[in-house]
């Protein structure tokens, strides 16, 4: 006799059936997952933060996810472009070029800090024993800069500075990309920069405190400093955090499934997710195309600059 309690079972061991197949189908397609990383930090520090995670979401997503430390934020848009790596962590400039430049990407999730935001600062740091104490005191001096495609470390800077009447290319005497927020820190610290570029969060979670932490924040003879021996002078609007990434051709149930995995990592594995911040941030939080708009403004507005100039 068939009777509604087992019309209901039937009924949830198709669905069942049917996700097992549907998972099955983007394995087959996707037996590994690559994860592209813009380097922030230097090389060995970002794969040792990052390492952890992607062995969680392997775990979580149920094939291996292969951990790919871009050599610059070009890169990372790159690997999305061709398809090479499927998951990826831009900055928010970085995204914003990726998706000018025709990368269809789907942003997931980004992580929101312990100060309950999910942005940051650009800042410009100098050293505290230097004379510069506003940031018209850097006229005609050397700033050391991120990368093209960072948002702190280039793209906030020339754009607010552009508003206020001046460029970054006119007013200081010298820029230079450094590569890393660790490096453009490192370049004010060891004098071969007189101010640097750099992503800020807070006072107790900024690139200096990182640095600190690692012992690696020294002069050019080795002399340990700590934040108390730098000070800002310039200080930006509030910036969204750049998002984890996927791509838009990726299956919806495996794209799900790798969001739900970010969205869980807290609580699975909070050994990896501290890891990546340091135990500064709380939880990762949905982010969708259109909290970028403003960003997307600014780099074109900065393009456009460049073309003029």
């Amino acid at each position: 006799m068939i009777t509604r309690r087992s019309l209901i079972a039937a009924a949830a061991a198709l669905t069942l059936t049917a996700g097992a197949a549907g998972a099955q189908e983007w394995k087959k397609q996707y037996p590994e997952l690559t994860f592209a990383v813009i380097p922030a930090e230097n090389a060995s520090a970002t794969t040792d933060i990052y390492t952890p995670f992607a062995e969680y979401l392997s775990k979580e997503i149920g094939v291996p996810v292969k951990l790919r430390i871009a050599n610059d934020y070009a890169a990372v848009i790159e690997a999305q472009r061709t398809g090479s790596a499927q998951i990826a962590f831009y900055g928010p400039a970085s995204y914003a070029r990726a998706v000018i430049t025709g990368v269809k990407i789907d942003p997931l999730v980004v992580q929101r800090h312990n100060t309950g935001l999910t942005g940051y600062y650009s800042v410009i740091w100098v050293r505290a024993d230097s004379p510069y104490k506003e940031l018209k005191d850097l006229k005609g001096k050397t700033i050391a800069l991120v990368d093209p495609n960072s948002t702190s470390g280039n793209q906030a800077p020339r754009y607010f500075l552009n508003k206020e009447g001046a460029s970054v290319d006119s007013f200081f005497g010298k820029s230079v990309y450094a590569g890393s927020h660790d490096n453009a820190v490192l370049a004010v610290a060891q004098g071969t920069a007189d101010a640097a570029a750099n992503a800020w969060n807070s006072e107790t979670d900024n690139y200096l405190i990182r640095l600190m932490n690692r012992g690696l924040l020294k002069t050019a003879d080795g002399k340990p400093l700590t934040e108390k021996d730098f000070r800002i002078v310039f200080k930006s609007d509030f910036l969204p955090e750049g998002p984890f990434a996927v791509l838009d051709s990726l299956p919806a149930d495996l794209k799900a499934k790798i969001k739900q995995a970010f969205l869980d990592a807290p609580k699975k594995d909070k050994a990896a997710f501290d890891k990546l911040s340091g135990g500064k941030d709380i939880e990762f939080a949905p982010i969708s195309a259109k909290d970028y708009d403003g960003i997307i403004g600014m780099v074109k507005y900065n393009d456009d600059q460049r073309k003029r100039s």
